[in-house]
């Protein structure tokens, strides 16, 4: 009994100093992308407002620009593959601004939880200044961990009023929710999800925020076979949400895989093009 309890203790420190590592898988390298050469883009550097450089890429509207669509990833790699989730906006005119957070792609730094949300900050400004944008049509649309950033960064910006929605894809409502959903997978952590559940910071958690979103409309897409984010948290954020708000229940789609289904991508440009 002893021992166990010894193992418990070096479990939670584990655990307390490495919950940044649980939360964010960043790689270095970006891949080269041939889906990249269909589209016309450029490099994009700026500061977040403790000091670090990160990188992203303008994705130009083809043709006339019926908007621009700020993109947050989620997890894992880093803009050089995520970005193929919305190649295809620019392709129907939109300009699409992808970053990498801090630690990931070509971005410095480490990524924490309170980094990556200054990097969502400095992103959404960096668009609102960038030249030869659609600046009358600003939208935030965020994947997985990304919709999670997206959710507190809209609901926090001063420039709230210059965003004309949100989108947010596979979305789980809370970082100690599926925290304790994930550890209760697990045999060894099954007995202790609740406590080791707060162990992560929720002051971040979309759950916390997304009524501040309004009176931006809010778009939530969550596919019903996700078994990574599962569609329960949809239905969270679409109750705690305030009007204007739309949930759409994506059938046999799994984590981020909505935007697979040209359904989903024609609904999805009717939605845009009807935000005024």
């Amino acid at each position: 009994m002893k021992g166990l309890f010894y193992i418990l203790i070096l479990s939670f420190s584990i655990l307390n100093a490495s919950c940044s590592s649980l939360l964010f898988y960043p790689q270095k390298k970006l891949i080269d992308n041939p889906f990249l050469k269909e589209v016309s883009y450029e490099d994009v550097y700026f500061k977040t407002s403790d000091g670090l450089k990160l990188h992203g890429w303008h994705i130009k509207a083809k043709d006339k620009s019926y908007g621009t669509i700020l993109y947050l990833h989620g997890n894992a790699e880093n803009i050089s593959t995520h970005v193929n989730n919305v190649l295809w906006l620019s392709l129907e005119g939109y300009d699409v601004v992808a970053f990498d957070y801090r630690g990931y792609g070509q971005s410095e730094g480490s990524p924490t939880l309170e980094g990556v949300h200054l990097d969502a900050q400095a992103a959404l400004e960096t668009v609102l200044n960038l030249p030869n944008v659609n600046k009358e049509r600003i939208f935030v649309f965020g994947q997985s961990l990304g919709g999670a950033i997206a959710v507190h960064t809209v609901a926090t910006s001063p420039h709230k009023s210059r965003i004309n929605a949100l989108i947010i894809d596979s979305t789980f409502s809370g970082y100690r929710l599926i925290a304790r959903e994930k550890f209760a997978q697990f045999i060894i952590t099954w007995p202790f999800q609740y406590p080791l559940s707060f162990l992560f910071e929720d002051h971040y958690s979309p759950i916390q925020w997304i009524k501040e979103i309004a009176p931006v409309p809010v778009l939530i897409m969550h596919g019903d076979k996700d078994k990574i984010v599962p569609v329960h948290h949809g239905f969270i954020l679409y109750e705690k949400a305030l009007n204007p708000k739309e949930f759409w229940v994506v059938k046999d789609a799994g984590h981020i895989q909505a935007f697979d289904l040209k359904a989903i991508r024609d609904k999805c440009l009717a939605y845009l093009r009807s935000i005024h």
